[in-house]
């Protein structure tokens, strides 16, 4: 999707379609708002539509007005649904050129650079393997802003972090036998060629020398070999001597090993690679964002099989910090790659750590399909997450992590059990991954609620969202000592 900038009033851009946002409690007479709103045809509640055709002393053929709702709730993060609900409804029409018009309340790099993502966004469409030859996409899309109004740089960042959101999400929607560990190393290559950043993909051999005993031990169940993808942005010049670390759950199937899932909805396991594809978004963005500030991620890949090799309940594996593990259940297989991940990249000098995973059920339960589930060991590193994924729109919510919930965790014969019960199961698959993570500052993104759409919002196809690439690409653009 081509993104530009227009500064002429909303009646003189040429495009298939254009878009004007009308406001609960608010009269706007353009476009014949004023009448629709008399008539109760309209009230300006938010993502309502009315789709305008051929209107007098408008170019365009097409004018869409959309409910924004009521103006003082009305921010970027409503932006970007809006945005991305016109281009879904226009798209499905067959408009292919489209132009969205920020009024001169909204004509700041916040919005601007949220109209561009939602519109990215919500062009996205989960139909790669689609063999029809119907499928509708747009070409282009303009933010028609006053003129005088330099909002080109936050127009481009939204272009960069979109693109690099649903680069995520195209990874997250390959299907397990087109995506395995192998593949992503191969993916993780080709991007970091493309951007600039430097790769390193680490094999089973490598890992057994570094003793990677628990996420050697999930990975031996596959026929697919597993890797660890490291991928390093070094600014020309840091501002600062934090180097942060992202650590990514990459298990491209989870079948649950032994401890194998139900088979109702399996399908979606793939998924189960969100958070280390998130990692990779994020490293696309930093890459030609290029903030002052070392970040390295780390995104253990593997698949989890119940093979004739596969680990089993009761097992005892050693983490690469010497920590002996006593897998109780081998679907709890996650936390295991993430806990070799979070020590490697401790000994490789990241002194800030944010993993991002697909981790619990638990977290559902918990928090439903709205919000991310933070842990933290450090309040200040879970405030900068925090204020990075509010200014992002990715909607995220602190969890506890008290050291009593380590008690669920002891074994009698093991350091530690890999799960802790039925109760506080986020809680203690955190504690677990803590006990790691050491005295790093850290944070765990629990992404298991909202790395996946099950049905299509007006604003976002169903399937893999892409979150939460947007936070981590503003933790690392505000990192400041």
């Amino acid at each position: 999707m081509r993104i530009s900038i227009e500064r002429k009033p909303l009646e003189q851009v040429a495009a298939d379609a254009v878009v004007a946002l009308v406001f609960e409690g608010r009269r706007e007479e353009r476009f014949g708002a004023g009448d629709l709103l008399d008539a109760g045809e309209m009230a300006g509640k938010p993502l309502e539509m009315t789709l305008l055709h051929h209107l007098s002393g408008v170019l365009s053929q097409r004018v869409l007005l959309v409910g924004a709702g009521k103006p003082e709730k009305f921010d970027p993060a409503e932006m970007r649904k809006l945005a991305g609900a016109a281009v879904r409804r226009l798209k499905s029409i067959g408009v292919k050129s489209i132009a969205l018009e920020l009024g001169p309340d909204h004509a700041s790099g916040d919005f601007a650079g949220a109209a561009v993502e939602g519109a990215i966004l919500g062009g996205f469409e989960p139909d790669r393997y689609k063999t029809d030859n119907d499928k509708k996409s747009v070409d282009s899309f303009a933010v028609v802003v006053p003129e005088g109004a330099n909002l080109d740089d936050a127009v481009e960042r939204g272009r960069v972090v979109a693109e690099a959101q649903n680069y995520a999400r195209g990874l997250v929607n390959e299907p397990a036998n087109r995506l395995t560990p192998s593949l992503v190393a191969d993916a993780a290559r080709a991007m970091a060629a493309e951007c600039g950043l430097e790769c390193e993909v680490l094999d089973r051999g490598q890992m057994e020398e570094l003793k990677m005993g628990a996420l050697l031990g999930v990975a031996q169940g596959s026929a697919e070999l597993p890797v660890l993808i490291v991928l390093r942005y070094r600014p020309s010049e840091a501002a600062s001597s934090a180097h942060l670390g992202l650590v990514g759950k990459g298990v491209t199937f989870d079948s649950g090993g032994i401890s194998i899932k139900p088979s109702d909805g399996m399908e979606k396991m793939k998924y189960d690679m969100a958070g280390g594809a998130a990692m990779l978004g994020a490293m696309r963005a930093i890459a030609q964002i290029r903030p002052a500030l070392q970040v390295t991620a780390f995104i253990p890949c593997v698949e989890n099989m119940p093979g004739g090799r596969a680990q089993r309940p009761g097992d005892i594996v050693a983490a690469m910090s010497g920590k002996t593990i006593e897998v109780i259940n081998t679907d709890a297989e996650g936390r295991l790659i993430l806990a070799d991940a979070l020590v490697y990249a401790r000994k490789q000098g990241c002194t800030h750590l944010v993993d991002t995973a697909t981790l619990t059920g638990a977290i559902v339960v918990a928090l439903g399909h709205l919000n991310v589930g933070l842990f933290a060991n450090d309040d200040a590193m879970r405030d900068r997450v925090l204020q990075a994924a509010r200014a992002s729109g990715e909607r995220t919510w602190p969890m506890p992590l008290e050291d009593d919930y380590k008690e669920y965790l002891k074994s009698a014969f093991a350091d530690l059990a890999n799960v802790g019960g039925r109760w506080g199961g986020a809680i203690t698959a955190a504690w677990f991954l803590k006990e790691f993570a050491e005295e790093t500052p850290w944070v765990h993104l629990d992404i298991a609620g909202t790395a996946w759409l099950d049905e299509s919002k007006p604003y976002l196809a169903k399937g893999p969202t892409g979150i939460p690439v947007r936070t981590l690409v503003r933790l690392a653009e505000d990192w400041k000592e």
